[in-house]
């Protein structure tokens, strides 16, 4: 513990690290703490009295303190310095503090330093200006000490003194040193100074004792709006905002005080911190109803939560205002309008602001490449980086972070692994836990388990396999890979596991489907002080899901929703399509019921699986309206339309969403080529279906054997039998029973028996115990009259006692899925069912 009773002889032992926490592109950076400067205070050059020429007639030193308190820039300072030297200001008490005080301001640190070790004489003025130099430069140790030095000096300690010292608690010391302060400032008798006071509710607000703050603002005798502020900033930094929100309304009520500008922006800001984002704008809106007009700095907080809440039209709002009150010079206001645009879409008008109005630094070069790569716009990214590379700005690890993850959220992992190579062989460049964890994610999706354990080699060299997200990262790839032992191991490794690290394993377990061992492991969670989050339940769902236990996907939605946990967007898109395979109609309806009221009907992902899982539930109505309701349409809700359409023989709609997708600019895969040409085979259009085939090429889209499968049905439906058998036999794919089947059923409708049987006997030999081939053969006897041939088929059936596999239907009742095949007696109600049936079946036979 720091103790101010006795002077310092060795190194302190609490040392607490300074947290700096920059915006950068949406990600969090960690650097290293700056290393301890000690330094011994030499005594003053001299203690006599300094002489001064008679030039001090002509410039006399408040002349001198007037230029240096408005100068903001070093080489102007310094030149200021040489003329108080050349005038014989040398040894000046009053004007060398004013130097050291513009020194501290312009971040001149050595030069600071410098002047005070070559001062004749120091006074409480000059230590206080040296304390705020090294409080300026984040040494809140070297301040501290600075601070010892100041009582043993000759001299009585000030109120001025106290506002500064207290600053050091939030770097060095903590509450302890901050308790022991304050007893010093009560022996003093400057504990009712306002001006010491409102430092001490500001010193206990940073030191999060916010019982202390309000403590000592009840107690203080006379207070103003800063004691107030103080006390309101504090609670809403520590994200207490109802209670912050309290004290703007006892400011009133007590002091008879009006909350000013100070009190509006802290309460914004807290809200904004905190992801109060519907909170932050309307406390922005009842600002400006009292009379108060934001600045930038109050319009910079409120800009993450416009961006958050995609509100696009606001984003624009508080550009027209940051521009019309000239406020476009601040960069934290350039790079929040830019996140506002990146993350509502609008890279048009992130990059006007970034060309027009940034400074370009790290921050905003970041956030532009986050934004193309969020928007697909993979090529306008890798420009926008290869520009930073040749102004020289291409040593910053978070840029080629950004760009690592922008490939691996793009599925583009050859590239991202590439990226990461790169940075491997850089000497200028460190990989820190993000990259790493960015890299070892490309090598989950990939599979590749060998790459993935060279990087946890990289790890474990830099001494990094024990941090919470790279071994997050690590059990994830072990586990994609299917190594749950080597997931385990690295879960095992890591230090101080969080709930990602956790969530992680639980979500291993869940996609091996060892459900037991997912039990175990939230009750292990649980123990270690981590409460399970939605994403530990969604890692969970999508195990389910994954395993293909719908049913079990369902239930456990529904209690997620029983536990007080609200459902985030994640995991509607996760459930979604239990209900399509599943075909639970009624339940997927829930399940859109829910994403509606969220605001989630209309995302992308969402609206893609929505249409999806109505298709597959045979409502090409409701799919349809599920579509239209998608804000940003992309190639996979296209394709899940024209799949929609294709499934259920909407031919001539599938063929015209088709042709509508390409003059929209969408570019065709493989996919969207099936779902058209699977249109143009229930349209029976086959000129069409030729083009579209022959379109593959056009697009780079190879036809695989289900395309070629599409071609043979096509020409087999209308008649064209000869030319669908000279596609399977020059297509480069071995044809299967799929294909074959296609050619068979056209034959049967054209009545082609050289064809059919060629294709009857290739599936009889490729599926020889199939029942329906030698059926779908007899069918064709009988289409031509070949009744001998039909009666010999039927006799090989029943010889080789072949039965047809019964067809299988289902109901939802009630939630409950109810599954019959022809003859069944498994269903728990099957006597009642039987009896219904019978009764049925007594009425149709008097009916008639």
């Amino acid at each position: 513990m720091v103790s101010l009773l006795e002077p310092i002889a060795q190194p302190l032992p609490l040392q607490l690290l300074q947290e700096s926490l920059e915006f950068r592109a949406s990600k969090i950076s960690f650097h290293k703490s700056k290393p301890t400067r000690r330094r011994d205070f030499p005594q003053p050059i001299s203690t006599s009295p300094a002489h001064f020429f008679p030039l001090d007639d002509l410039v006399n030193s408040s002349t001198y303190a007037s230029a240096l308190e408005s100068c903001k820039c070093p080489r102007l300072g310094k030149q200021v310095h040489a003329q108080t030297l050349k005038n014989g200001f040398h040894g000046h008490e009053f004007v060398e503090t004013k130097l050291l005080q513009m020194y501290g301001k312009c971040g001149c640190f050595n030069d600071a330093v410098l002047l005070f070790d070559k001062m004749r004489a120091r006074n409480l003025y000059s230590w206080t200006a040296l304390l705020n130099v090294y409080l300026s430069d984040g040494l809140f140790e070297e301040a501290f000490e600075c601070f010892q030095q100041v009582r043993f000096e000759d001299f009585d300690l000030e109120f001025f003194l106290f506002p500064v010292v207290l600053k050091i608690c939030c770097g060095y010391g903590g509450i302890e040193l901050g308790k022991q302060l304050h007893g010093i400032v009560m022996k003093y008798g400057f504990s009712s100074n306002i001006y010491v006071g409102n430092a001490l509710i500001d010193m206990y607000g940073k030191c999060a004792s916010l019982e202390d703050a309000k403590k000592f603002l009840s107690n203080m005798s006379v207070r103003d709006c800063v004691s107030w502020n103080s006390v309101i900033t504090a609670f809403a930094v520590n994200g207490m905002l109802s209670e912050a929100h309290e004290v703007l309304k006892q400011m009133s009520a007590e002091d008879n005080l009006t909350p000013n500008f100070i009190s509006w922006s802290a309460l914004i800001g807290g809200f904004s911190q905190n992801g109060y984002d519907e909170e932050a704008i309307e406390m922005l809106y009842k600002m400006q109803a009292v009379g108060f007009q934001p600045n930038a700095q109050t319009l910079a907080s409120v800009l993450p939560a416009c961006g958050r809440l995609q509100m696009l039209y606001l984003g624009k709002e508080i550009h027209g205002y940051l521009t019309r009150h000239q406020l476009m010079s601040n960069s934290f206001v350039v790079n929040g309008l830019i996140d506002v645009y990146r993350r509502c879409g609008d890279m048009g008008n992130a990059f006007r602001v970034f060309s027009m109005f940034s400074t370009k630094n790290d921050v905003s070069y970041n956030t532009m490449l986050v934004g193309y790569f969020e928007n697909g716009e993979i090529s306008k990214a890798q420009e926008l980086f290869y520009q930073m590379q040749r102004e020289g700005k291409w040593k910053d690890i978070i840029s080629w972070n950004s760009m690592i993850s922008g490939y691996v959220n793009n599925s583009m992992f050859g590239e991202a692994l590439n990226m990461f190579h790169k940075v491997m062989w850089k000497e200028e460049i460190e990989a820190d836990t993000f990259t790493l964890g960015s890299a070892l994610a490309a090598c989950a999706d990939m599979g590749l388990l060998r790459r993935g354990k060279e990087i946890h080699s990289c790890a474990i060299v830099r001494g990094l396999q024990t941090d919470a997200f790279v071994g997050g990262a690590l059990v994830e790839m072990y586990s994609k890979c299917l190594d749950i032992k080597a997931a385990q191991k690295a879960f095992d490794k890591v230090n101080e596991r969080d709930i990602p690290t956790w969530n992680a394993l639980i979500s291993s377990y869940a996609r091996s489907d060892e459900m037991v061992s997912v039990e175990c492991t939230l009750e292990k969670m649980k123990a270690d002080g981590c409460d399970p989050n939605i994403y530990t339940w969604n890692g969970i769902l999508a195990g389910h899901v994954e395993n293909a236990r719908n049913e079990s996907a369902l239930q456990l939605f529904l209690d997620i929703q029983y536990s007080g946990l609200r459902p985030d967007i994640y995991t509607i898109g996760t459930v979604l399509p239990a209900c399509s395979r599943l075909a639970t109609l009624d339940r997927g309806k829930q399940i859109h019921a829910y994403a509606v009221r969220c605001g989630y009907d209309s995302d992308t992902h969402i609206g893609s699986a929505l249409v999806d899982m109505y298709a597959k539930c045979g409502c090409v109505k409701h799919a349809r309206l599920a579509y239209d309701n998608i804000k940003k349409y992309n190639l996979v809700t296209e394709n899940a339309m024209l799949t929609a359409y294709a499934m259920h023989g909407y031919g001539e709609e599938g063929i015209d969403f088709f042709r509508r997708m390409l003059g929209n600019g969408f570019i065709p895969d493989d996919v969207t080529f099936l779902s058209a040409l699977s249109s143009c085979v229930h349209a029976g259009l086959l000129e069409t279906g030729l083009e579209f085939f022959d379109l593959m090429g056009t697009y780079n889209a190879k036809p695989t054997l289900k395309h070629y499968t599409c071609m043979v049905d096509l020409l087999s439906r209308t008649g064209k039998l000869n030319e669908a058998l000279k596609v399977i036999k020059e297509m480069p794919w071995d044809p299967d029973t799929v294909i074959w089947g296609a050619l068979l059923g056209g034959c049967v409708i054209h009545k082609n028996l050289e064809v059919g049987e060629t294709a009857a006997n290739k599936l009889i030999e490729l599926e020889p115990g199939n029942t329906g081939n030698h059926i779908m053969l007899a069918n064709l006897y009988a289409s031509v009259g070949r009744w001998g041939d039909l009666t010999k088929t039927r006799q090989l059936i029943n010889e080789k006692k072949m039965h047809k596999s019964p067809g299988c239907s289902w109901i939802e009742d009630k939630s409950e899925i109810h599954v019959f095949v022809a003859c069944d007696t498994s269903h728990q109600r099957t006597d009642e069912i039987y009896e219904i049936l019978n009764i049925l079946t007594t009425q149709i036979k008097v009916e008639h």
